[in-house]
């Protein structure tokens, strides 16, 4: 029997708190398709929205739950702060400053990265990226193809203990070291990274800008047997829950103040 192995990034989850505003900055300043709006299926009162490439492909579906003027939140300890979507060249970047700048948006450069947040504070990061996978790609009449995001390269998070997570990560989840408190997921067709870095003395508040989780892909075929494996290392996953698109068990990571926003198993649509 072949081994399993998670295929990257599914999705990442958000939050935010005046769904207008953020429509028009994913898919008119970033360039993403709205590809779905339905409800949070554990609150119907909610809207939750889903920006992805032109096909909706997992690896590229950033979403968002929509709590009417919810107040901002802050990345602390045990919570994801940064998501990194990967560029083509480093054309890509000087376009992208570029673009953010007419937008109002403040940039950071550093190197082949391009640093910024969205209206409401989430960090987002664009950055150069060598590797094989297929880029994930939607269209837009003002960005052209070559100098799109193409997808999610990674998350960080805030941690005062890495260590303390990385059995969970590398023996339940099959998650590569790569040193520097950074891991990789990697299947056959995708793979994403994974960080840790030290935490800031505040404490983390959910609210609008912040991440709610990150669900990691799979097929619905391995979703039992990953629900077993992870319930064998001692963490509490829930029932696999059919939401129509997609699929998932939800879990918080090992460490309880290391990455428990960032916990999921999600089946491509």
């Amino acid at each position: 029997m072949q081994p399993m192995h998670l295929e990257g990034i599914h999705h990442i989850t958000c939050i935010t708190g005046d769904a207008p505003q953020n429509v028009d900055f994913y898919t008119r300043v970033l360039g993403l398709r709205l590809v779905k709006k339905t409800v949070n299926q554990d609150d119907p009162t909610v809207y939750h929205l889903f920006y992805a490439d032109e096909r909706g492909n997992p690896g590229s579906d950033i979403t968002f739950f929509e709590y009417p003027g919810a107040a901002p939140g802050r990345a602390g300890a045990g919570m994801v702060h940064l998501i990194t979507w990967r560029l083509g060249s480093d054309d890509a970047i000087a376009f992208w400053a570029e673009r953010l700048a007419a937008e109002g948006v403040e940039t950071a450069r550093d190197g082949s990265a391009l640093r910024f947040a969205d209206p409401e504070g989430l960090s987002l990061e664009l950055a150069v990226v060598d590797t094989d996978d297929a880029p994930l790609i939607a269209e837009h009449p003002e960005i052209p193809s070559e100098l799109a995001v193409q997808g999610f390269d990674s998350v960080r998070a805030y941690s005062d203990d890495p260590d303390r997570s990385s059995g969970f990560l590398e023996e339940t989840l099959g998650f590569g070291p790569l040193g520097d408190s950074e891991w990789e997921c990697r299947g056959d067709f995708r793979g994403s990274l994974y960080a840790y870095d030290a935490p800031p003395a505040e404490r983390g508040v959910p609210g609008a800008g912040t991440v709610h989780h990150v669900a990691w892909a799979s097929t619905v075929e391995d979703h039992a047997t990953w629900r077993k494996r992870v319930a064998d290392a001692g963490a509490h996953p829930t029932p696999i829950i059919g939401r129509l698109w997609p699929t998932s068990a939800y879990v918080r990571a090992a460490h309880p103040r290391a990455g428990r926003r960032s916990a999921a198993g999600s089946a491509p649509p």
